[in-house]
């Protein structure tokens, strides 16, 4: 069986392990503290499912950092990158689950930004609400999303106040997700208030 012989730290937190004075591996630091791996210790199959599971775990947790590091996310698209790297169900469960203890990954957060962002840009409600559930964004949270955005005929008179009352702005905002009685009110009264 072979015998941890030597654990040098090096940096990003990993450390290289030698295993009968031989280079073995490069590993995260926090897999060390989480094993109590040391040096003398023999490494027995056991031993070794255990290291194989922890590995495991810290690249599942290191894939989801660096996605919501990038832009933030809904834990079913989280969910969807961690399948694709090919963690297995109970990992991704287990990560997102810890992701979302600490914060970084918060389905009410995402959708009320998301829906946010989305209407600032022009989009009506069936369109923010296709894109919020699209990636996984439950019902109940989509609806308080938009809720809590401004009523959509007046998104739709901003988008024709900047645009002109024509076909190409009806087009435009049925395009968008605007419905179409917001569309028809928003161009009526566009026209209406023309000198």
């Amino acid at each position: 069986m072979p015998v941890v012989t030597r654990l040098r730290e090096l940096r990003g937190g990993r450390v290289a392990v030698e295993l009968d004075g031989a280079r073995w591996r490069t590993i995260p630091a926090d897999v060390v503290v989480r094993t109590r791996l040391g040096v003398g210790e023999v490494l027995e199959r056991p031993r070794l499912r255990e290291l194989a599971r922890e590995l495991r775990s810290a690249r599942a947790v290191d894939t989801a950092l660096r996605a919501v590091s990038r832009r933030e996310q809904s834990s079913a698209e989280l969910d969807r990158r961690l399948q694709r790297r090919g963690f297995a169900p109970g990992l991704r469960e287990e990560t997102l689950n810890r992701l979302e203890r600490v914060g970084l990954v918060d389905d009410e957060r995402y959708a009320m930004r998301r829906a946010e962002s989305l209407s600032e840009r022009g989009h009506g409600d069936e369109a923010i609400r296709w894109r919020l559930e699209r990636d996984g964004v439950g019902g109940e949270t989509v609806a308080r999303a938009l809720a809590a955005l401004p009523p959509e005929r007046q998104r739709a008179r901003l988008v024709v106040a900047a645009r002109g009352a024509g076909p190409r702005t009806a087009t435009e905002l049925a395009r968008r997700g605007f419905g179409e009685d917001v569309v028809a009110e928003a161009l009526g009264q566009a026209v209406a208030e023309a000198p």
